[in-house]
């Protein structure tokens, strides 16, 4: 598993038998997971006012109870079609750090309550941008879950400006 995944190699058994909570969402038909404990909200759809200059990946900005809040659409994080203006995505809240984002997803679905010694390591042919956006994926009753890692999430834009500067 990568740095941020969520068993390390001497992790002790205790460790890989603790349930930890994810919020499960969708995005593109794809189940993705967020650790509870950094969901701050999840709101349905939200007027959006947009950042003149700022990568494909930002929608652009909300307020928030008087705290501005960068709007991250998921799809294009992910090398998906963006939200077209007549669909009405969910916007899931995520603190990292001093920083918080709004995701603009498909679809927030249920908590899980999920082992962490059953998260098992991205797949070799995932796609190169996915592998870098996730912890490691769980395996459902019909479905993969794959843990998204909020720090590289948050990141996402940031390293966009800077391919696009190193282009110019």
């Amino acid at each position: 598993m990568t740095e941020g995944s969520l068993i390390t190699d001497a992790g002790s058994k205790a460790e890989r038998n603790r349930i930890e909570e994810y919020l499960s969402l969708m995005v593109g038909g794809q189940t993705f997971g967020i650790p509870v404990l950094q969901v701050q909200d999840v709101l349905s759809h939200q007027t959006v006012a947009p950042v003149p200059l700022s990568p494909p990946e930002v929608s652009g900005s909300i307020n928030l109870r008087g705290r501005i809040v960068t709007v991250i659409d998921m799809r294009v994080v992910l090398g998906l079609e963006p939200f077209s203006e007549d669909q009405y995505p969910k916007s899931v809240v995520v603190e990292f750090g001093e920083e918080a984002c709004s995701l603009l997803v498909d679809e927030v679905g249920e908590v899980l309550e999920l082992n962490v010694g059953d998260c098992e390591p991205n797949p070799a042919n995932l796609d190169p941008k996915w592998q870098e956006l996730s912890n490691g994926l769980f395996r459902l009753e019909s479905e993969l879950l794959m843990v998204l890692d909020i720090s590289q999430i948050v990141s996402a834009p940031e390293k966009a400006l800077d391919a696009q500067n190193a282009i110019r």
